[in-house]
């Protein structure tokens, strides 16, 4: 049975999720959530993402919500197929890794994803009035963390080392928003802006801006 993938093409979650499908090789079929019609609050949808958020995962009947989980759960399933050690099993390395994702996490979605929102989809999905002042606090905040970024990726290629994990991948949907935002931050930074252009160029996420629903 193919794998269910359940959001929305305009959330950076989803869009999460499907980078690493496609970077492990898994087939999936993508059903579209609909927030306009309210429909990530049926009673069908909350009982697999009481929360109302997107997406789940239905994998021949395992239920599984929040992007980062889900992206485990892919890589570990998946370990042998697609790009490989995208979470690593030595004690060492995947401390760094699971840093990482703290990381990005704590310092990076929260500001860059709500910078995105507050100057594209609000306007334009939600047609709410965008707040620039809100947008200049979050990149103001952002700013500062990617200055750390830059230190630490003038002295490796990727956040956890030398090697891409999941924790990089986790950047891609949430940076690609920001040039549209209105910010620069991530270019100006040489070492930032060699890293994220990697990321950006990998073809996981080109197949995902081509707006395919599933592969395979």
């Amino acid at each position: 049975m193919v794998l269910t993938l359940v959001g929305s093409s305009l959330s950076v979650c989803t869009k999460r999720v499907m980078i690493v499908l496609y970077e492990k090789q898994v087939p999936f079929k993508h059903v579209e959530i609909d927030f306009s019609k309210g429909e990530h609050l049926t009673p069908a949808y909350l009982e697999k993402q009481p929360f109302g958020k997107v997406p789940y995962i239905d994998d021949d009947g395992y239920i599984l919500y929040e992007s980062r989980a889900i992206c485990r759960y892919i890589e570990e399933k998946y370990a042998d197929q697609g790009t490989q050690g995208l979470i690593p099993t030595e004690p060492k390395a995947r401390g760094l890794f699971e840093q990482a994702v703290s990381v990005e996490v704590s310092n990076f979605d929260p500001f860059a994803s709500k910078a995105g929102y507050e100057m594209l989809i609000k306007p334009h999905h939600e047609g709410k009035p965008s707040d620039p002042q809100v947008f200049t606090s979050l990149i103001a905040t952002l700013e500062k963390n990617l200055d750390v970024y830059e230190k630490i990726l003038s002295k490796q290629a990727y956040l956890a080392g030398e090697s891409i994990t999941l924790a990089d991948l986790f950047h891609i949907p949430s940076a690609s928003l920001l040039p549209t935002a209105g910010s620069n931050a991530m270019q100006t930074r040489p070492n930032v802006a060699r890293w994220i252009k990697a990321l950006a160029d990998r073809p996981s996420w080109k197949t995902v801006l081509k707006g395919l629903p599933s592969r395979g």
